[in-house]
């Protein structure tokens, strides 16, 4: 059984952009999965802060992000994206932030998905910190991914404490 390998290094050991040139065109999806968590007062505020609602702005960084990926993560392709959505549930502990992304393409679009998560959550933070600067980012992580060769992944729990 071969030995997996990290892909972005070319033989000698020099960093490389993987050529997926060779890769078919595929159906790719992916959702990624954070966690804001902030105390209650925080969290009833929402709705009150004078810069918008940080939900909505969160949205629009989030999905702005996916579409600029391949610019934040240097080794990262460049993809059509087909869709990107980023959705918010909040519990007494804060706000579970989560991403999905699509394209049809010869990669997937984990790393859209998961930079959504990540900079919708940044975006909650800074509309926030004004109430509480101890507020947390948690549990960034990939939850499913599909298309491409290596198939459908799905993380096997998808609840976190936290």
């Amino acid at each position: 059984m071969k030995k997996p390998k990290l892909s972005h290094y070319d033989d000698s050991g020099a960093v490389s952009m993987v050529d997926v040139s060779a890769k078919p065109v595929s159906s790719r999806s992916a959702i990624a999965r954070a966690y804001v968590a902030m105390p209650p007062d925080v969290i009833a505020a929402l709705p009150h802060n004078k810069k918008g609602d940080p939900l909505e702005v969160a949205r629009i960084a989030g999905i702005s992000a996916a579409k600029k990926t391949a610019d934040l993560i240097p080794l990262c392709h460049q993809l059509p994206l087909s869709h990107v959505a980023v959705e918010f549930r909040l519990d007494a502990g804060g706000i579970e932030i989560t991403a999905t992304a699509r394209t049809v393409a010869q990669t997937g679009v984990e790393m859209e998905a998961m930079t959504a998560v990540s900079i919708a959550a940044l975006t909650i933070y800074d509309m926030t910190k004004a109430l509480n600067k101890a507020i947390e980012i948690r549990e960034i992580h990939l939850l499913e991914k599909t298309g491409g060769k290596s198939g459908t992944f799905r993380r096997k729990s998808m609840s976190s404490a936290k």
